[in-house]
This record gives C-alpha cells, sequence and structure tokens, in this order.
C-alpha cells in the first residue's frame, strides 16, 4: 500500500484492476447467486461472506463512484487487489492457482505501461492516438493487461510504441500464401530464390528455438530490420504501416487478456476466404446504410514449416481505414470513445457534451444497423465490440462513418451460406449457428458497446442514461418494424426486456479454457421498456 501512496501510475493500475475484477464478480457470480443488494447508487455485497460496498453509476456498464470499501473489524476501509482476489477465491472454492498471479501481474503491466507512456510523445495521426489510448483495458475482464513473457513494453500499443519488423526471406518453394500480398513485398527485395516475409520482432524471440533449424539450413534467411517502423494497434499484435496504408495482423504466441494471439492455418485461408463472400454484403449495406465500412484482409502470407510456424510466421494483410473513410472523416477507435477523453478528437468531446442526445442518435444509427441488418438479412455475424469498431467523424464531431473490421470474429450463420469446396476444417470456424450468432452480436454490439459508449455519454446523470437508451431503442425498433422479411425475433424480444447476453470472463479464465469455449450470464436490459428502470440502478 505504501507504493500505491508513493507511485502514481501504481495506484492509477491498482484502481482499474481492482475495478474490472470487481465488476467481473458482480456480473457473473455476486448478482446471479442474488448476493448484491442496491440502495440508491450504492451496491452492497457479499463476497465469500464478507461485505463490500461500492457507489456504482452508468447502468450495465457499473462504473464506480470512489473506491470499494469491505467490512473489518466493525469499520468499512478500502479493498485493495489482493484481498479481493483473496476474496473472489474463496468465493470461487479455489481450484485455480494461476489466477491470483495472472491478476497481480495485469496490475504490474498495467502500472508500467503508465509510467512508459508518461514519458512518450503521442502519434500524431489522430486514428492511431485513439487506438493506443486503451490503458485500462477491458472493463469487464480480471487481468485485461496481463501479458506473458518479457520485451513487450517496446511493442505495446499503449506506450505509443513504434518499431521495425524483422524481415525474414523464405524460400521460394516454401512460401504459402493466397491472395493480394503486395504489401507485403514492400517492406523490401530478398535474395534471387527468396520471398519477403515481414515478422514481428517479438514473435521471433518466442520462436528462436524452432527458427533455428530453418535459419541454419537456408529455408529462412534472416535479412534484419525492415527499412521502415511501424504502429502497434489496439490489439498488441496487428500494426500499421504508414508507408503502404495498410495494416499487418501478425501471430504472437503470448496471452493476451483471453486468448493466445496467434493466426491459426484455418483462420489465414478463411480471412481471405470471408473478404471475398462479404465484399457483395458491404457493398448492399453501404448503399442501405450510408457511411457503413469495412476493412477487407485480402491476403496473407506464410512459411510452410510445419503448423507451427506455418501459424507462428503467418501474417494477414488488412486495409487500413484511412483508405476507406471518406474525405473529411477521421476514424476514431470506439474503445477510445467509450474509455472517455484520451485519444478522442476534441470536436468529438465538444459536440458530444453540448447534445449528448442527439449525438448519440447518429452515433447508434451508423453503428447498430449496419450490424443488425448483416444478421438478419444476410446472415453475417460481426463481432461490433469497441475494440473492432471505428467510428467516422466529420469536423464538427458528428458520427457520420462506422469501420468495421477483424474477420476472426465474423461467422456466416450456419444454413444460410454455401460453403461446398471449403475443407472442413476451413468452413466449420467460419459459421455460427443461429442463436450462437444472435447472442454474439448481441452481446457485442449492445452490451460491450453501446452499453459503455452510453455511459460515458451520460456523464454520471442518470436522466441523460435513460435519454440515451431510450432513443437507442426507437432507432432499434424502427428498424425492426422497417425489416422487409418479417419479424425479427430475437430483436423483437430484446425490446420487450429479454434479457441481454453477457460474456463470461472471469468464469473461462478461472476454468483456465480456450476462450472461444467461453458462456454468457444475463443481465439487465437498459432497452426494454419495463425493465429500463431496473436496468439503470444496475
Amino acid at each position: 500500500m505504501d507504493r500505491l501512496l508513493l507511485d502514481p501510475h501504481a495506484a492509477a493500475a491498482e484502481e482499474a484492476a481492482l475495478g474490472a475484477l470487481l465488476r467481473c464478480w458482480l456480473r457473473e457470480v455476486g448478482g446471479p447467486r442474488g448476493h448484491v443488494r442496491a440502495a440508491g447508487p450504492r451496491l452492497t455485497l457479499r463476497v465469500a461472506g464478507t461485505p463490500v460496498r461500492v457507489r456504482v453509476r452508468g447502468g450495465i456498464a457499473l462504473r464506480f463512484d470512489g473506491p470499494p470499501e469491505q467490512l473489518t473489524e466493525g469499520r468499512w476501509r478500502p479493498l485493495d487487489l489482493p484481498s479481493l482476489v483473496a476474496l473472489v477465491e474463496r468465493e470461487l472454492d479455489g481450484g485455480n492457482e494461476e489466477f491470483a498471479a495472472q491478476v497481480l501481474a495485469g496490475r504490474e503491466a498495467a502500472a508500467a505501461i503508465r509510467a512508459a507512456r508518461a514519458r512518450a510523445v503521442p502519434p500524431a495521426d489522430p486514428w492511431l492516438a485513439s487506438e493506443q489510448a486503451l490503458v485500462a483495458g477491458h472493463p469487464f475482464h480480471p487481468s485485461p493487461k496481463a501479458r506473458e513473457g518479457d520485451g513487450w513494453l517496446g511493442y505495446a500499443p499503449e506506450t505509443h510504441a513504434r518499431f521495425a519488423p524483422r524481415l525474414l526471406g523464405v524460400r521460394a518453394d516454401l512460401v504459402a500464401q493466397e491472395g493480394d500480398t503486395a504489401a507485403l513485398d514492400a517492406f523490401g527485395g530478398a535474395p534471387e530464390g527468396y520471398v519477403p516475409l515481414p515478422a514481428h520482432p517479438w514473435q521471433l524471440d518466442l520462436l528462436a528455438a524452432r527458427l533455428r533449424g530453418p535459419l541454419a539450413d537456408g529455408r529462412l534467411v534472416d535479412l534484419g530490420p525492415a527499412p521502415r517502423a511501424v504502429v502497434p494497434t489496439s490489439s498488441v499484435r496487428t500494426v500499421y504501416d504508414p508507408g503502404t496504408g495498410m495494416c499487418l495482423k501478425f501471430s504472437l504466441d503470448v496471452r493476451i487478456t483471453n486468448c493466445v494471439r496467434k493466426n491459426a492455418w484455418y483462420e489465414l485461408t478463411g480471412a481471405v476466404e470471408l473478404t471475398r463472400r462479404l465484399a457483395p454484403v458491404f457493398d448492399l449495406l453501404a448503399r442501405r446504410f450510408p457511411g457503413t465500412r469495412w476493412l477487407p484482409e485480402p491476403g496473407y502470407r506464410s512459411a510452410a514449416l510445419a503448423t507451427r510456424l506455418l501459424e507462428g510466421l503467418g501474417v494477414i494483410v488488412r486495409t487500413g481505414p484511412w483508405g476507406v473513410c471518406g474525405p473529411g472523416t477521421t476514424p476514431v477507435l470506439a474503445g477510445a470513445v467509450a474509455s472517455g477523453g484520451d485519444g478522442v478528437p476534441e470536436a468529438v468531446l465538444a459536440r458530444r457534451a453540448a447534445d449528448p442526445v442527439a449525438w448519440w442518435e447518429a452515433y447508434v444509427e451508423r453503428v447498430a444497423r449496419p450490424v443488425l441488418d448483416a444478421f438478419f438479412r444476410h446472415g453475417v455475424v460481426l463481432e461490433a465490440h469497441v475494440q473492432n469498431v471505428l467510428v467516422g467523424f466529420d469536423a464538427r464531431g458528428w458520427p457520420v462513418e462506422a469501420v468495421f473490421r477483424d474477420l476472426e470474429g465474423a461467422k456466416l450463420v450456419a444454413g444460410r451460406h454455401d460453403l461446398t469446396g471449403l475443407p472442413v476444417e476451413v468452413a466449420g470456424p467460419l459459421s455460427y449457428d443461429a442463436a450462437r450468432g444472435w447472442n454474439r452480436v448481441a452481446y457485442c454490439l449492445v452490451v460491450n458497446h453501446l452499453a459503455e459508449v452510453a455511459a460515458t455519454t451520460s456523464c454520471g446523470s442518470d436522466d441523460v442514461l435513460r435519454a440515451l437508451w431510450a432513443a437507442a431503442r426507437e432507432i432499434l425498433r424502427r428498424y425492426a418494424d422497417d425489416h422487409p422479411s418479417g419479424p425479427v425475433e430475437p430483436l423483437t424480444r430484446l425490446l420487450a426486456g429479454a434479457p441481454l447476453p453477457a460474456k463470461a470472463n472471469l468464469g473461462v479464465r478461472w476454468a483456465r479454457a480456450a476462450d472461444r469455449t467461453a458462456g454468457y450470464v444475463p443481465v439487465p436490459n437498459p432497452l426494454g421498456v419495463r425493465r429500463a428502470a431496473e436496468g439503470e440502478r444496475r
């Protein structure tokens, strides 16, 4: 605790980590078990039988006003992260010896990030500034900034890092690639008989033992640092190349939040396949909802050196946002908009503050309607959470475009697309059944995205927050009424007040399971008329 008093970066990291874990507990454990009691803006809860209290605003986003406290020896005292971790472990009956270390390591990583960020110079590019603004990370994850291994700080987007990729040469007969990979050739040439392959320096360190053989026998050659630097974006492993205006999605064999971030071999092929299939879908969405944009992933390249290196060296080419946004439009990461002011242009902050309801209506129109139409009309699941959506703002700060990205999370609804001819190992991961697809749409769009932006836009005012959800409900109701193919039943149930699905990040981390196995827990629905008041109290 003395360190927290002396080091502001450590104190801020403690506050963020404590809040994230407590929000997870409230959503996934305390609420479902009936261990939470609301009294005005304050929640009183019992974690492993211990009374804890905290002041809450922001509806289902669970923003905290002031530090949580626990009742100890008859007095309310500040609750710290190690104490909360211990209580959660007792509540969940132990059985995960990794959990405490992961949560506390995430806090230490966040403190290191904040200290390095304070010494760094932010990028002049406003979009990149927003990509590098997510200092606190996922607000409903038990260890949002945990990163395995050493040496990662120099590649962290939150520290305003820039670095040169390492350039490899792959023997021509061993190149694995599909689609348009011209952006990779722009990093420099390779010796005769070889093809250039940019690689993430951190990933090469992680794969060093496996690379010794191919580098020794000439299947690969190390061509040294690439001639120019790239800039990491919010996902850490995806970078922006200012030289071509394109993005590169590398593999990283480390756990970042819930997943080891590698490009599985079937995802390499799947990205190119989805780009081909989604191009006509997005053409139709853009005609129906002007301002709808997306970032195609037209190609990938790797080395055919057994599965481990094929995946580890695989890099997916992604279109950059400046190439798809209209003139005078500035793309901004939705996660930065949800987090507050850091990385968001001043014009956007001023416009949102001056007329929050009108600004919000424009925001929901741009973001929500194409996501719903993609699902109901086209059988496409867009993973529209705050890290996968860029919002384009005009010079006055109004939302005028929505840019959807990251085809790893995009899926096709089973039975609505002909996947004949695709290898079963590729076709399977491209599809969701309709129920699973709707859960993903509802969670990413409403719980992860709109709820967080609404909480920030309301600036702590319950009246404004209610007005925002009423406006959102009207926009979604109009979409449901205007849909030409008949009732959109899942949306109709949502508008009637059915609970929302929220991803159980604490549960999947506690179980040490793959992220794809994560389930959902029900949370109050602020869109439903009958349950609106209840949703705002929670």
